[in-house]
């Protein structure tokens, strides 16, 4: 039989080395920035970011809270929406659905309540008054939210999404943000995640999927030149 597909590739390479390949690649179409983006920040909260608390929480660019201000405000100050999701439960947890089944201990997803330290934005951030600040409940910061009715009452076209983690509720948020039709810019040092293998290898299935996943750099450049 003549293979005319791809077996899958097993070379020995980490997702890491695999990912500065693909973003290396000069040749590759990206999407681009539109006229008007938003910053989307995910679960930038204390169960995620405050190493020193929660062992929920991880780092990977110590830089990220920094990028994510960076870019916020420089957003803000172009008349760009900036947003912040937080995710958190119920004291019964009776709307976490089948996500909160697999592990019931104080460390454990569902166990984030309203109002608690976990559940509170990191103290790092800075929050601008008129930004939209909502709790989600589900991986994707569009499911079951107003934050797709809000981006086309403010004729968004490009959305940017920042914050933890990368191979959860970035990826889930970048790739809802494709599927409503939008540019999507993933900037990298604004993302985390546990371990590199999963930050880069969800980096790189972006990147060739479903985003352009682009140095921080080029986000601050386009918002300096509006």
């Amino acid at each position: 039989m003549t293979l005319i597909g791809t077996k899958m590739v097993e070379d020995g390479r980490t997702a890491r080395e695999i990912f500065d390949q693909v973003i290396g690649n000069p040749a590759r179409k990206k999407f681009g920035f539109g006229e008007k983006l938003a910053i989307v920040n995910v679960d930038v909260q204390q169960a995620y970011t405050r190493t020193d608390m929660f062992k929920t929480a991880y780092e990977t660019d110590p830089g990220q809270i920094d990028c994510i201000n960076r870019i916020s405000n420089l957003a803000r100050a172009k008349d760009m929406p900036v947003i912040w999701s937080q995710v958190a439960y119920k004291n019964d947890a009776g709307d976490a659905g089948v996500w909160g089944t697999r592990t019931d201990t104080e460390d454990s997803l569902q166990n984030i309540k309203y109002g608690s330290e976990r559940h509170k934005l990191d103290p790092r951030c800075e929050v601008g008054p008129d930004d939209l600040q909502y709790t989600k409940r589900m991986p994707s910061a569009f499911f079951e939210t107003q934050l797709a009715s809000y981006l086309v009452w403010h004729k968004v076209d490009t959305v940017v999404v920042t914050g933890g983690s990368t191979s959860g509720c970035v990826r889930a948020t970048a790739v809802d943000a494709l599927s409503h039709g939008y540019r999507t810019i993933v900037p990298i040092e604004t993302c985390a995640d546990k371990h590199e293998s999963y930050h880069f290898a969800n980096l790189t299935d972006l990147q060739i999927k479903y985003a352009d996943v682009e140095p921080v750099q080029a986000v601050i450049d386009w918002l300096e030149a509006r």
